[in-house]
C-alpha cells in the first residue's frame, strides 16, 4: 500500500471519529468512536471488497426479516459469534464462589406458569422426568429465602414451546425458594438440540462448517433483592457436545450429574411414574451481591 493510500484511509477514519465529538452522552460517544475504529480496522485489515460488503448488508437484512415475536435471529447471530457469551463474561465478574453465568438465549418468555415446590414444569412436553433440587445461598453461605427461580428448556424433540404454532406453554415455569433457600421441581431431562438453522445464521454455520447443535441444558434465571440477577444453565455430564456447544455457553462449573434412576425407583415426592425410569440432579446456586 502506498503512503498516499494509507493517508487517505486514515484521514477518513479521523473525519468519522470527529463527527461524534459533539455527542452529549459521553458513554454513547465512547461506544460510537470505538465501534467506528474497529469497523474501519476490519475493512482495512481484510481489504474488504465492495461485493463482500454488499453480501454482508444482504445477510444482515435477511437476519432482520427472519426475526419476529417468537424468533430473534440477531440473538442467534450474537450467540454463534460468541459475542453474547463475551458480554455475559464481561458483565458478570467473578465474585468468590458465586455461580457462573451463561447466555440468556432467544427463548425466554415472560409470564411463565407459577408452580409450587415440587411442581412440574413439563406441561405435557415429551421427555424423561427429571427431579431437580438444590439451594440458593449468598456468597457467605446464608440461605436466600423467597428467591424467584425461572426455568425453561427444550422438549425431547429439541424444540421450545414457542417454536410450535399451537400456542402451547410447556417446559417452563417459575417458583420461589423456601425459608431454608431450598427449591425442588420436576422437569424433563435435557437433551441436545440444534439452534434454529433454517435462516441466515444457519446458512452462515453451514458455510463455515460449524454445527448448530447445543449441548443438553436446563435454563435458570434467579432473582432476589440485594443480589445480582443470575442467568445460567446446567449441563449434562457426559454429553458429547460439551466441548462443541454452538453458542460457547458451557462452563465446567455448570456441568452436573443427572443421575439415572431405574424404572420402579420411588420418586422423592411419592409421584407415580407408571414404572418408568427418571433422573435427578442437584444444583447449588450461589448469588453474588448486587452492584
Amino acid at each position: 500500500m502506498t503512503t498516499e493510500q494509507e493517508n487517505r484511509e486514515q484521514q477518513l477514519i479521523e473525519r468519522v471519529l470527529a463527527s461524534f465529538d459533539g455527542t452529549p452522552d459521553p458513554r454513547l460517544k465512547e461506544l460510537m468512536r470505538a465501534l467506528t475504529r474497529h469497523l474501519h480496522d476490519f475493512v482495512r485489515e481484510t481489504r474488504l471488497t465492495e461485493e463482500e460488503w454488499q453480501r454482508a448488508i444482504a445477510f444482515l437484512t435477511a437476519t432482520g426479516h427472519a426475526t419476529d415475536r417468537n424468533r430473534q435471529e440477531f440473538i442467534l447471530l450474537s450467540d454463534v459469534l460468541g459475542v453474547s457469551m463475551q458480554t455475559v463474561t464481561v458483565n458478570n465478574e467473578a465474585h468468590r464462589d458465586a455461580t457462573e453465568a451463561t447466555v440468556f438465549g432467544p427463548f425466554f418468555v415472560d409470564g411463565s406458569p407459577a408452580i409450587p415446590p415440587g411442581g412440574d414444569i413439563a406441561g405435557g412436553a415429551p421427555g424423561r422426568p427429571c427431579w431437580v433440587e438444590g439451594t440458593v445461598t449468598d456468597t457467605a453461605g446464608q440461605p436466600v429465602a423467597g428467591a424467584r427461580i425461572e426455568v425453561w428448556e427444550a422438549d425431547d424433540d429439541g424444540r421450545y414451546d414457542v417454536q410450535y404454532d399451537d400456542g402451547r406453554t410447556a417446559a417452563r415455569g417459575h417458583l420461589h425458594t423456601g425459608a431454608d433457600g431450598g427449591y425442588r421441581f420436576w422437569a424433563i431431562e435435557p437433551t441436545p438440540y440444534p439452534i434454529p438453522d433454517d435462516g441466515p445464521v444457519g446458512e452462515l454455520l453451514a458455510a463455515t462448517g460449524r454445527s448448530p447443535m447445543r449441548a443438553s441444558h436446563l435454563h435458570f434465571m434467579v432473582t432476589a433483592e440485594g443480589h445480582r440477577t443470575l442467568v445460567t444453565h446446567i449441563f449434562v455430564r457426559g454429553d458429547e457436545l460439551l466441548a462443541a456447544d454452538s453458542v460457547f455457553g458451557v462452563r465446567d462449573s455448570l456441568i452436573k450429574d443427572f443421575v439415572p434412576q431405574p424404572a420402579g425407583t420411588p420418586a422423592p415426592d411419592g409421584r407415580d411414574l407408571d414404572g418408568n425410569s427418571w433422573s435427578r440432579v442437584w444444583f447449588e446456586i450461589v448469588l453474588a451481591p448486587a452492584g
